[in-house]
């Protein structure tokens, strides 16, 4: 999430930024609510002040067996406005918080501008595509022609947008995941992880997965007989299904101080993922192209 200190401090660039990814709206309705929190938690404060001294006099009157009926009734009335005053920080800051969470980082300076992707930087090319004297078939054309996919049996297993891999191919993407994994552990130094496929809420907010990508996230419901559901629902939190183990490895060292003599950490893993995929339609869901369940 944004940084709310850096952008009191950088209004104007914090405003840039958004403005380059076209939200700029975003960014005044950030200082706005930001100064509307303050203001609120000031008044609030005042109003504490201003409730304290009462209660200091209304002691003393009492000592000097004074009546202290007034100077109750301003009590109440300021302990009633210093409430509003709190409910109002916590609405607005409830606000500010949900807003941050779901913006996207600023542009670095180098990245070019652009409405989408057609204003995409070619910046080096590696090879030519290859060129061929014949129509190319589709990949799932292929594997399904070879006997090697199967999406009609995946389908009545679990629906649309899974695949049965078989054969050759099951033990091809077996061996690719093995030597990406001897690869980076062996050679480059990565530590290898087998994480969790599935993790807390606060583990997909830590890596933007939520709020943004909730509707493509798979979320667990656990399902139990009333008795056992009034003695665990306090212990059986929902969990999400993982889309990509960045997820649990970036979490390994969440809200953890890291000694500068530990960096740089290098993590690698091989997990099965799981996409919804809630707004993704045409022709990019053929195949084995935006499934539910992948390896990566």
């Amino acid at each position: 999430m944004h940084d709310l200190r850096w952008i009191r401090e950088n209004p104007e660039e914090f405003k840039r930024g958004l403005d380059r990814r076209g939200l700029a709206s975003h960014a005044v309705e950030v200082l706005e609510l930001d100064r509307a929190w303050r203001g609120a938690e000031t008044d609030a404060q005042e109003a504490q002040a201003e409730a304290n001294t009462i209660s200091r006099a209304i002691g003393a009157a009492k000592t000097r067996g004074e009546d202290a009926g007034a100077l109750l009734r301003d009590a109440a009335d300021v302990k009633s406005r210093e409430e509003r005053h709190r409910g109002e920080a916590s609405f607005r800051r409830e606000r500010l918080d949900n807003l941050l969470k779901g913006l996207p980082n600023l542009p670095a300076h180098d990245v070019p501008d652009g409405a989408d992707e057609t204003a995409n930087v070619e910046i080096r090319r590696i090879g030519e595509p290859p060129r061929f004297n014949f129509a190319p078939k589709a990949h799932e054309v292929i594997g399904q022609t070879l006997g090697l996919m199967d999406f009609a049996t995946a389908a009545k297993l679990s629906g649309a947008r899974f695949v049965v891999l078989k054969g050759a191919l099951a033990r091809l993407e077996r061996a690719l995941g093995q030597f990406m994994l001897d690869l980076h552990s062996r050679e480059f130094g990565y530590t290898e992880v087998s994480p969790p496929l599935l993790v807390r809420r606060d583990a997909a907010y830590g890596t933007g997965q939520l709020p943004k990508f909730e509707n493509d996230l798979f979320q667990t419901n656990v399902l139990l007989d009333e008795q056992s559901t009034k003695n665990l629902e306090s212990r059986v939190p929902p969990l999400y299904l993982i889309p990509t183990a960045e997820v649990p490895l970036t979490n390994l060292v969440a809200g953890e101080i890291l000694d500068e003599a530990q960096l740089p950490l290098r993590f690698t893993a091989w997990t099965p993922c799981f996409r919804s995929e809630a707004g993704a339609a045409g022709k990019d869901t053929r195949g084995m192209i935006r499934q539910h369940q992948f390896e990566k």
